[in-house]
């Protein structure tokens, strides 16, 4: 499953028969896609104007939202996702692609500075060939987050999807194509993990943008940093929703936490993951998460009324419940879920763990699946000290009556993103991105457009 030596194979984790069948690419082939890259960044797409850059991310977007299904289809069959969901991933795509097209010239525009020059100035300039490596948990809305920038910004984009969503990838391109891109601007490459360093070295390949474990981030870190190319990773998390005593509305922050673990069979880094509670409040938030995730239905993810669908892989599942055991064998209480299921599909259950202490499982690896962690905490101090204690640190929630207190509490989180009162999620408008393990570099936003460009500095003479 996933890919042979010489295809990769898409297994829909609901029916467990094959999606998708596709070659992958030769060596000859995938220098072919990095020349036809290049050319098409040399003579066109780099000269191009913010105005022509937008008509085509516009059109890009209006093809996806006429087609809702056949965009959200692909996702549902290959790893999944409710087919509602599905719709809303496509929908926060074409959302990327508007934003950039409308944003970019601003985000981009020349800044003058003075300085001892007639005039000097900073101008943000395109790179060239980018390579994104994308994942199979949200094939659209990631590969539009690595791509409106990057081709807004003049750069040309190859993108390496997951071996587990090639009709995603198809259908990305072929958005493209309909609306109308010059030949070769956005291009999929099919290859496995081990050809992934040859085109990153590649001396026409400008600079690579992961969104992957931190294993593969280290990998691919490593590799760029060798040939001193730049380099956005964005990775794993173990995100802490910190939930203090004086929240006036505990029955609004359970929904949302809820939702915020559970959205997308809960496989997301800025899930909710890690979900600490002040002492007072403790057995009162769990009954009320209880009581959330016990309505949740499990299900075909093409029925509009399934909340969760199944996990992407069969391996996925079984490090979940290998997971939960060794947490509750530590002494973590099973509240809820936590049994095999039988039958057809990759499903694991809804499943609640209170009085999780540091140090298991649950609480210090990433947990990519609907398995939410209590953990108590004596105070709001207590509470920041567990939520820092992990490698990761890419996003992070405070509830709590006092919003003062709250954005004192968010300035200590060490993560790329913190919400107060409200769900952790990416936003067009907002940069996204992690610390320690978690990444480095950001997406999204007017930061996310400047990490594959030139900035340059101009200095003209003579001196005033």
């Amino acid at each position: 499953m996933g890919y042979s030596s010489t295809h990769f194979k898409s297994i829909n984790p609901y029916t467990e028969e094959t999606v998708y069948e596709i070659p992958m690419n030769t060596a000859e082939e995938v220098r072919e896609i990095i020349e036809n890259s290049q050319d098409v960044y040399v003579n066109s797409w780099r000269d191009s104007s913010f105005e022509q850059r937008a008509e085509l991310l516009r059109a890009v977007a209006k093809e996806m939202k006429d087609n809702l299904d056949e965009y959200a289809l692909p996702m549902t069959e290959e790893m999944g996702k409710p087919i509602n969901e599905a719709r809303g991933e496509v929908n926060k795509a074409a959302w990327a692609a508007e934003h950039y097209a409308q944003n970019a010239g601003e985000y981009l525009k020349t800044e003058f500075i003075d300085s001892d020059a007639t005039e000097s100035f900073v101008q943000y300039l395109p790179l060239g060939v980018t390579l994104g490596l994308l994942p199979w948990n949200a094939p659209f809305w990631l590969a539009f987050r690595y791509l409106a920038p990057a081709l807004m910004s003049g750069n040309s984009c190859i993108m390496k999807h997951d071996s587990h969503t090639p009709l995603c990838a198809i259908k990305i391109v072929q958005a493209f194509e309909k609306a109308g891109m010059p030949k070769n601007l956005v291009q999929n490459v099919v290859i496995n993990h081990s050809q992934i360093e040859s085109i990153i070295r590649h001396p026409l390949v400008t600079g690579v943008s992961l969104t992957g474990s931190s294993k593969a981030g280290s990998a691919v870190g490593a590799i760029a940093g060798s040939e001193i190319k730049p380099v956005v990773l964005e990775l794993g998390g173990s995100d802490a929703a910190i939930v203090l005593a004086d929240t006036k509305d505990l029955e609004h922050a359970a929904d949302v936490i809820v939702l915020s673990r559970y959205i997308n069979a809960g496989q997301s880094c800025i899930a909710a993951k890690r979900i600490i509670v002040e002492e007072p409040i403790y057995e009162k938030f769990i009954s009320l998460l209880k009581e959330r995730f016990e309505k949740l239905t499990l299900g075909d993810p093409k029925d509009e009324s399934t909340k969760i669908g199944p996990i992407a892989r069969r391996e996925l599942v079984e490090e979940m419940h290998e997971q939960v055991d060794r947490s509750v064998s530590a002494g973590a209480r099973l509240v809820l879920g936590g049994n095999r299921m039988e039958g057809k599909g990759f499903f694991f259950p809804v499943t609640l763990l209170a009085d999780v202490e540091p140090g298991m499982v649950v609480s210090c690896q990433e947990t990519f699946g609907p398995i939410a962690a209590v953990i108590k905490a004596k105070d709001a101090d207590h509470a920041l000290e567990i939520a820092n204690d992990t490698e990761y640190g890419l996003g992070g929630s405070v509830w709590t009556g006092d919003i003062e207190k709250g954005k004192k509490i968010a300035s200590k989180i060490v993560t790329g993103q913190v919400s107060i009162n409200g769900i952790v999620k990416s936003d067009p408008r907002l940069p996204s991105g992690g610390v320690k393990k978690s990444g480095l570099g950001r997406e999204l936003g007017p930061h996310g457009i400047k990490m594959f460009v030139n900035t340059q500095q101009v200095w003209v003479g003579p001196v005033k």
